[in-house]
């Protein structure tokens, strides 16, 4: 004869306490919902900045000049998404795997156990093989969209998209980024960082508007110190009201520094 197994249900004392038990369920239940609708960067400052962070499903684009911060921003969020035990792809021509392994783990951002399970997968490509045959960036834009659209990874980042935007037409460009938003609509997470210089202020314009997410990084100058900084331009779909701008620095051995205002205008 079958038995039915016994629940473990909260003792509650009257109505107050069961009505008290079910609000505070229903409030852990909807946080629950919440963390799987929003990646985490795994740092509350930026998160706060992002309105809690960004959300699954969004086309992110990371603009900025030279050494402002880019890679390191996108690291961050990489790492802060498998610490939500999601799975991510990244395309990169700043990097080989070992150069990148190495370099998070200098962040504080060791990835290497989650790349040895396949929760991380890292494509290296060639940046002069590119650069030396212009057809080659056409080509390898449609071959990362074939990749793209076949892949089961949760989060795809592209790091850095510009050695491929330099030699193709404003009109492939254009439709890399609709192909790419078509794929976030059902249900990917796609990271694009580019340098400002590879665009047209217009085509600029144009790329901003596809995107969910828009990043600014960029490098000033605050006193005698240069500061590197993130404005929040766009964030669709946030769960809470984004910041504006955030001031950082990158430090070897300790990763990702949150520099305040005050410090930062000092």
């Amino acid at each position: 004869m079958s038995t039915v197994p016994d629940i473990d249900v909260p003792e509650v004392a009257n109505t107050e306490d069961a009505n008290k038990y079910m609000a505070e369920e229903k409030k852990r239940t909807e946080k629950t919902r919440l963390q799987k609708k929003i990646i985490s960067s795994g740092n509350s400052e930026i998160d706060r900045k992002m309105g809690g962070g960004i959300p699954a499903g969004s086309l992110c684009l990371l603009e900025g000049v030279n050494d402002s911060g880019k890679s390191v921003l996108v690291q961050q969020i990489m790492w802060g998404a498998m610490q939500q035990n999601r799975t991510v792809l990244t395309f990169t021509t700043e990097n080989t795997i070992q150069s990148l392994l190495k370099q998070m783990e200098s962040l504080s951002l060791d990835i290497s156990d989650y790349f040895i399970i396949g929760n991380s997968t890292i494509f290296p490509i060639h940046e002069k093989l590119i650069e030396s045959k212009g057809e080659a960036a056409e080509n390898m834009l449609k071959l990362m969209l074939r990749s793209l659209s076949s892949r089961k990874e949760d989060i795809i980042i592209i790091d850095s998209l510009t050695v491929f935007v330099v030699n193709s037409t404003e009109h492939e460009i254009l439709n890399f980024f609709a192909e790419c938003k078509k794929l976030s609509d059902e249900g990917k997470t796609i990271l694009i960082t580019v340098h400002s210089y590879a665009f047209s202020e217009m085509l600029m314009i144009r790329i901003r508007s596809i995107c969910d997410t828009h990043l600014h990084l960029k490098i000033e100058q605050v006193g005698d110190q240069l500061v590197k900084t993130m404005e929040v331009a766009k964030i669709r779909g946030a769960q809470k009201t984004t910041g504006n701008i955030i001031s950082f620095d990158v430090e070897p051995g300790f990763g990702l520094r949150i520099i305040p205002v005050s410090r930062a205008k000092a």
